[in-house]
């Protein structure tokens, strides 16, 4: 940082920023810059307390207390957290604080559009954590509400091909929830894969089980595959005994 930026609103929210993200310091010092930015009350101010959710400090009850703490702030700043929210939510790799945040202000079709058009932003190709990608799924298997969004399910169908298997579980599980029948064809196609995990593989059954898909086109793979308690009846369903 030059000396000139030092005297600067830029300058003095770098300061901050380093401040609520210090894990080892005293927590006295992240808990004043807390309420400092708050009162501030602009958005980059706000986009700079969001910043205190991007890392984990000890004790954890202390850790907890301040996102909560940053959660009720946020919250209580209106509409202008918005913004600073669904820029958040775009560009670091933990949203879950950040989208509850944004749940108590905006309706949940548009805060369910967010999370959807960040998770086709990452698509299924491969991350080094793929935490991101589950937290999104399962904050959209989470708050369905009673009449799912028919762009949900399609969206999530590629990720059963995901190279984590932690997001295949998560994708699996949100699927389930609305029997898709699209669904049918990639989770027999999953199933089937030989490279295919056998933890996932033992999801898989259970979720076409759940379902009440038929294995047509693939009986006779599946046949191979499975175990009690599953197995394929005269009709051609997975089911389980």
């Amino acid at each position: 940082m030059a000396i000139s930026d030092f005297f600067t609103a830029e300058g003095k929210l770098r300061r901050m920023g380093k401040k609520v993200t210090e894990k080892y310091g005293p927590p006295e010092n992240r808990q004043q810059v807390i309420e400092q930015l708050a009162q501030m009350g602009t958005p980059e101010a706000l986009g700079v307390l969001l910043m205190r959710f991007t890392i984990t400090s000890d004790p954890s009850i202390t850790d907890a207390e301040e996102k909560q703490r940053v959660f009720e702030l946020i919250v209580d700043a209106g509409e202008k957290s918005v913004g600073p929210l669904e820029q958040f939510v775009r560009r670091q790799d933990s949203v879950s604080w950040a989208l509850r945040a944004l749940a108590e202000l905006l309706p949940p079709a548009q805060v369910n559009d967010t999370a959807l058009a960040e998770l086709l932003r990452l698509g299924a190709e491969y991350t080094r954590d793929p935490e991101k990608k589950i937290q999104l799924i399962n904050w959209l298997a989470d708050h369905r509400g009673e009449t799912p969004d028919p762009k949900v399910g399609p969206a999530l169908l590629p990720f059963l091909g995901d190279m984590s298997d932690d997001v295949k579980l998560a994708a699996l599980r949100a699927l389930v929830l609305d029997k898709l029948d699209a669904a049918r064809e990639p989770m027999l196609q999953a199933l089937v894969d030989p490279d295919q995990s056998a933890r996932v593989r033992q999801s898989l059954l259970g979720a076409l089980a759940d379902c009440g898909f038929a294995v047509q086109g693939y009986r006779e793979k599946v046949e191979a595959l499975v175990q009690e308690p599953y197995y394929v009846d005269k009709s051609g369903t997975l089911k389980r005994r």
